[in-house]
């Protein structure tokens, strides 16, 4: 079960630590909303399961208790050496723990040919660094099953849709490889200390044909929503090869997009066609 917040802090004085906000520090106390990301997730015996700053391990301890593997990277030397000696002992071929920054460990150290096959991401993310978290992390092979807690306005940009301002580059990333629906919101009380912002656990479930972009179509889409006010025919000219730009702008034409279209407008899976060659 997770601590209370009386607990939370008297652990915290315990280790001599106070939460960092520049690491996004607000720690779980609500034993509900662990139990949701379980379900939610659809954690099994055997399961492997990538976790992102672990902290006081509430939820690490339910995700082990559940049956799974778990591979988890802390950023915080304090906490990690706290799991360190608190929780991998009693796990010792579960728990896989290592002491890092998330945006060099995006899968927290899982082996390549483990992430080859099926593996989850279960976290309470840090919400500094949730968007270029999630960047890295679908860069590689992607989760089957993602149950993240996130800023209310991170989840309301992965969700948005074209012709709106919330959409962007990471949205059409994430829409091409999953599938999620509303989230659920998670109450400021439910951490210590209390977020200023709305949470919320959202879950993303991949598609039955995730489609991926190449790092190079990435960082042109990326360009292209860096200057929102500019066509995209004349963005694209910039960042491709005259013959590529024109041949992508003829199949968007028959939806009605033209050169003088805005990257905001065009629906995902029209800029998937960007990433077939």
């Amino acid at each position: 079960m997770p601590f209370t917040p009386t607990e939370t802090r008297a652990l915290l004085e315990q280790l001599g630590h106070r939460p960092k906000r520049f690491l996004g520090q607000n720690f779980l106390v609500d034993g509900n909303i662990v139990r949701k990301s379980i379900e939610l997730g659809e954690v099994a015996p055997g399961d492997t399961v990538v976790e992102i700053g672990p902290g006081l391990g509430t939820l690490t301890s339910a995700l082990l208790d559940a049956g799974a593997e778990v591979w988890a990277v802390e950023n915080d030397r304090t906490l990690h050496r706290h799991l360190a000696v608190t929780l991998q002992p009693r796990h010792p071929d579960r728990l896989h723990l290592i002491e890092g920054d998330a945006m060099e460990w995006p899968l927290a150290g899982l082996p390549t040919a483990r992430a080859a096959s099926a593996f989850k991401i279960i976290a309470n993310l840090p919400y500094a660094i949730s968007t270029p978290w999630m960047d890295a992390a679908l860069s590689g092979p992607p989760p089957d099953r993602m149950v993240l807690m996130l800023q209310r306005e991170a989840a309301d940009r992965y969700a948005a849709r074209p012709g709106s301002k919330s959409y962007g580059a990471i949205s059409i990333f994430l829409q091409a490889a999953y599938d999620f629906s509303p989230g659920h919101r998670v109450a400021a009380a439910c951490f210590y200390p209390r977020p200023d912002v709305d949470s919320c656990l959202q879950v993303f479930r991949r598609k039955a044909g995730p489609f991926q972009f190449s790092p190079e179509i990435k960082a042109i889409i990326r360009r292209c929503f860096q200057q929102r006010r500019k066509q995209v025919g004349a963005c694209l000219r910039l960042h491709l090869p005259p013959e590529r730009a024109a041949a992508w702008l003829a199949e968007i034409a028959p939806a009605g997009f033209g050169p003088q279209a805005r990257a905001e407008q065009i629906p995902v899976a029209l800029w998937q066609k960007l990433g077939v060659k």
